[in-house]
C-alpha cells in the first residue's frame, strides 16, 4: 500500500484537496491547523480547518523540526543507547508525518493544481531531507553501535525495530563510500522528480483518453443506469459530446462487456492501451526508462546485479529466481487453460457473426458475458440491484468482520471530511473500548487516481497513544442524487479486499510506529487483503447483504446459485493478466543500466519479454502495461507486483484453515487476529504463517482451484487483483 510515504500500498496515500480556496496569504505557526495538535477523536485531521495554503508553510517547519530532532540524537555526548537512539530515531518527524499524510491522501484522492504545485515544490524538499539523513555518517555510527552492542541481548519489538533501523540505513548506502554516496543522492533526487512527473502525467493522460460519444444507439447494450454515468462523466470533462466512456486504470474497461457497437468497443479498447504511449505530451515512456536506468544503477552501487536482486532481497521470496520458479509453475498450469477459454469464445462468437469471425481483444469480454447469460442465464445487470453499496458495506463488509472479530462501527456526523461523498465510522471492539476511526472514499471522480487502495492518517502505536485512522478509498460509479449507487460481483469483492488491510491497519497492537499495522514485505502486506474477500461469497455473510436495493428482499435461490457459479465462468483471464503484467515489471528490473531500452523500443521490449516467458497472447494482455503500470513507476511496488499472487497462495491456505474451523467462528478470528492482523511486522512472517496455519511453508497446489480453474462448482475464495 500503498509508496505514498512506503507505508503500503496499498495503497496508499491519498486525499482530497479542495478543502478551501488557495491563498497566498499564510497564517501564523500558531493558526495553522496542521501544526496544532488536533482536538478531534484521535487526533484525525480538521478538514474544516486546513486550507490549501497551510501545506507548504506547515511542511517548512515540520522539516525544520525532524532537522532539529535528528541533529539532538547526533549532538547527544551520552553513550548511544537504544533509547536514546534507535527509539529517539523513530519518534523523530511525528509532526512531519502527520503533515505528509494528510498532504498526499488529498494528492491522491482529490488533486487539485494547487496542490500539485505545492507537490512540485515539497517533492524535492523532501527527498533533500531523506538523503541528508540517510547519509548522516554520524547518526549512522551511533545506531551502528547500538545494533553491535545490543544485537544479541535486545528481544521482541525492540529487536525488531533495532534490526529494520539498522538495515534501512544500510540498504540506503550508509556504507557507501564518499563518491557513491554522492551519486546516491542524486539519483534519489532524480527519481523523486521522475515520479512528480510520472504523477502528473498518468492521470492526465487517463482523463485525456475520455471516448466521446455523440449518440445515445452507439451505446447500445448499456444499462440506464450506466448510460447516466456516462452522461455524468461527459458533463464534468467538459461536455464535448452528450456521452463520455472514461478510462479506469487496468487495461480492460467495463463496458466493452456490455457495447454492441463493435467500433466503439475498438476505440474504448485502443484508448485504454495506448493512453500513455503516444508522441505528445502524454508519452510515460521516457519516464519509464529513464526511472529504470536509475533504479538499475541503485542496485549496482549496492553490489547486486540488478534492482529485482536488491528489492527482493527484503521480501518473503527473497530472490529473482524463487520468484521466477512460482511463475513458471503457474504459466505452465494456467497456459492451456487460457488456450481453450480463447478457443471456446471465438468459437461462440462465430456462431453468431460467421466462421471467419476472428475474435480481438476488445470482443473477449462481451462474447464471454453473452456465454455466461446463456450458459448460467446470468447478466450483470441482474444482480447489480442486489449489490447496494450501502448494504455492502454495512451488511457486507462490517458485518462479517463483527462476527469473526468482535468489531461493531458507528457512523460520525461530526468529524470533517475532504470530501462530502467521504463516511467516517468510529471503530469499537468486543470490549466495547474505541480501536479508531475508518474512512470511505468509494465514488470516482477527475480529480481521484484510477484503482482502490488503503492507507492511514495515523498508524497505531503504543510508544506515541495514538490509535490508527485508516481510509480506503474505492472508483465506483456514483448514481444520481436518490437512486442506489449498485456494484458489480468484481467491485463487491474490492470493497472486501481493501477493508482487509484496513483491518491490518485498525487490529494493529505494536509498541512502535515504524512496525505497526501494514509496514511488512510487499509480498506479505496483500494476504489479509486477499484472504478477506473469501467472506464475500461465504453464505451467511452473503446472503446478509445481497438484498434487493429496493425491496429488501434476498437474492432468490436460484439467482444466488447461478451468480455464484458465475464467479468461476472462463477465470483464465483474470490470472494471465496478472501474470502478464508480473512479468513485465519484473522484466524491466532485472537489467543492468546498459541493458535498458529507449523510449522508442520500450513496446518492443515488453512484447519480447512476454514472449519469452510464453505470455505474449493479444487475447490476455497485461492488467498493466508499461506506459500505465503505477504500481511500478508511480509506487511502491517495483519487482514486487508478483506479490499479489504470491500473498494470493498465502490467503488460500489461510482460507482453509478457516473453513477447517469454521470461518465465522470467534475463536479463530481472535487467533488470526493474535497470530497475525495484530503483529504488524514485529516478528518473523513465515513464522506468524506457521503458527496460525501449522504449515512449515505455503502451498500453491490450491491456488489454480481457487481460481476455478480446476473445478467446476462454487468458488469460495474468489479473487480481485488491485
Amino acid at each position: 500500500m500503498k509508496k505514498k510515504l512506503m507505508t503500503i500500498s496499498l495503497s496508499a496515500t491519498m486525499l482530497s484537496a479542495a478543502i478551501m480556496p488557495f491563498t497566498a496569504c499564510q497564517r501564523s505557526e500558531h493558526e495553522n491547523p496542521l501544526l496544532q495538535e488536533s482536538t478531534l477523536p484521535f487526533g484525525a485531521p480538521d478538514f474544516s480547518k486546513i486550507q490549501v495554503g497551510d501545506y507548504l508553510p506547515a511542511f517548512k517547519t515540520a522539516i525544520e523540526k525532524k532537522r532539529d530532532e535528528i541533529g539532538q540524537i547526533v549532538a547527544d555526548t551520552a553513550e548511544p543507547t537504544f533509547q536514546n537512539t534507535i527509539v529517539a530515531y523513530d519518534e523523530s518527524g511525528r509532526l512531519l508525518e502527520r503533515v505528509s499524510r494528510t498532504f498526499f491522501a488529498l494528492i491522491e484522492a482529490d488533486k487539485t493544481p494547487e496542490m500539485g504545485e505545492i507537490e512540485k515544490q515539497v517533492t524535492p524538499m523532501l527527498t533533500d531531507l531523506e538523503n541528508e539523513i540517510a547519509f548522516n555518517r554520524e547518526l549512522f555510527q551511533r545506531i551502528r553501535q547500538v545494533y553491535d552492542r545490543d544485537h544479541e541481548t535486545l528481544q521482541g519489538e525492540d529487536l525488531k525495530l533495532l534490526e529494520e533501523t539498522y538495515k534501512e540505513f544500510v540498504r540506503k548506502g550508509a556504507l557507501l563510500s564518499d563518491e557513491d554516496m554522492a551519486r546516491m543522492k542524486e539519483i534519489n533526487l532524480r527519481i523523486s522528480e521522475l515520479q512528480i512527473q510520472w504523477g502528473e502525467t498518468l492521470p492526465d493522460a487517463t482523463n485525456e483518453a475520455v471516448v466521446w460519444v455523440d449518440k445515445k444507439e452507439d451505446l447500445a447494450g448499456l444499462s440506464e443506469v450506466d448510460l447516466a454515468q456516462c452522461q455524468k462523466d461527459a458533463e464534468s470533462r467538459g461536455g464535448k459530446a452528450p456521452y463520455a466512456i472514461v478510462i479506469v486504470n487496468t487495461t480492460q474497461q467495463a463496458p466493452l462487456t456490455s457495447l454492441d457497437n463493435r467500433d466503439l468497443r475498438r476505440r474504448v479498447y485502443e484508448a485504454s492501451i495506448h493512453r500513455a504511449d503516444g508522441t505528445g505530451k502524454y508519452n510515460t515512456l521516457p519516464i519509464v526508462v529513464e526511472i529504470a536506468r536509475l533504479r538499475a544503477e541503485q542496485a549496482r552501487l549496492m553490489g547486486y546485479p540488478n534492482y529485482a536482486s536488491y528489492s527482493l532481497e527484503q521480501t518473503m521470496a527473497g530472490t529473482p529466481d524463487r520468484v521466477y520458479a512460482f511463475l513458471r509453475q503457474l504459466i505452465a498450469e494456467y497456459r492451456p487453460k487460457a488456450d481453450a477459454e480463447t478457443r471456446a469464445i471465438e468459437a461462440y462468437a462465430q456462431q453468431t457473426e460467421g466462421p471467419d469471425f476472428q475474435l480481438q481483444p476488445y470482443d473477449r469480454f462481451y462474447y464471454s458475458a453473452k456465454m455466461k447469460r446463456e450458459m448460467l442465464n446470468i447478466s450483470d445487470e441482474e444482480v447489480k440491484p442486489y449489490f447496494n453499496v450501502d448494504s455492502v458495506l454495512l451488511n457486507g463488509v462490517f458485518y462479517a468482520a463483527n462476527r469473526v472479530y468482535g468489531l461493531s462501527f458507528r457512523e460520525r456526523h461530526d468529524v470533517p471530511t475532504y470530501h462530502p461523498d467521504m463516511r467516517v465510522f468510529d471503530v469499537i471492539d468486543r470490549d466495547s473500548q474505541p480501536l479508531g476511526l475508518f474512512y470511505c472514499d468509494y465514488f470516482r471522480r477527475p480529480s481521484k487516481r484510477g484503482g482502490a487502495w488503503m492507507d492511514g492518517f495515523a498508524k497505531q502505536s503504543h510508544q506515541r497513544h495514538q490509535r490508527p485512522i485508516i481510509f480506503n478509498v474505492c472508483n465506483n460509479a456514483k448514481a444520481p442524487d436518490g437512486q442506489p449507487s449498485l456494484l458489480t460481483w468484481d467491485e463487491v469483492t474490492t470493497l472486501f479486499h481493501e477493508f482487509g488491510h484496513a483491518l491490518h491497519g485498525l487490529l494493529s497492537d505494536c509498541q512502535y510506529n515504524r512496525l505497526s499495522g501494514t509496514s511488512v514485505a510487499r509480498d506479505f502486506v496483500e494476504m489479509p487483503s486477499q484472504f478477506n474477500e473469501s467472506f464475500a461469497s461465504l453464505p451467511e455473510v452473503f446472503d446478509h447483504y445481497a438484498r434487493h436495493c429496493e425491496t429488501g428482499e434476498p437474492m432468490p435461490a436460484d439467482l444466488k446459485e447461478r451468480m455464484l457459479q458465475s464467479i468461476n465462468f472462463q477465470t483464465a483471464y483474470a490470472l494471465g493478466e496478472n501474470l502478464a503484467a508480473t512479468c513485465v515489471d519484473l522484466a524491466w528490473h532485472m537489467l543492468t543500466p546498459e541493458e535498458i531500452p529507449s523510449a522508442e523500443d520500450a513496446q518492443a521490449f515488453e512484447h519480447e519479454a512476454l514472449r519469452q516467458v510464453g505470455l505474449l497472447d493479444p487475447q490476455i494482455p497485461p492488467r498493466y502495461s508499461t506506459s500505465y503500470f503505477n504500481h511500478v513507476f508511480g509506487g511502491g511496488y517495483a519487482a514486487g507486483y508478483y506479490s499479489y499472487l504470491w500473498t494470493e497462495v498465502l490467503a488460500v491456505n489461510i482460507a482453509d484453515v478457516f473453513a477447517r474451523r469454521g470461518p465465522l467462528l470467534p475463536e479463530t478470528g481472535q487467533d488470526f487476529r493474535d497470530q497475525i492482523l495484530s503483529r504488524g511486522n514485529t516478528g518473523d512472517l513465515m513464522e506468524m504463517f506457521t503458527r496460525f496455519t501449522g504449515m512449515d511453508s505455503p502451498d500453491a497446489s490450491g491456488l489454480l482451484k481457487a481460481r476455478g480453474l480446476e473445478a467446476n462448482g462454487v468458488n469460495e475464495r474468489p479473487r480481485t487483483s488491485s
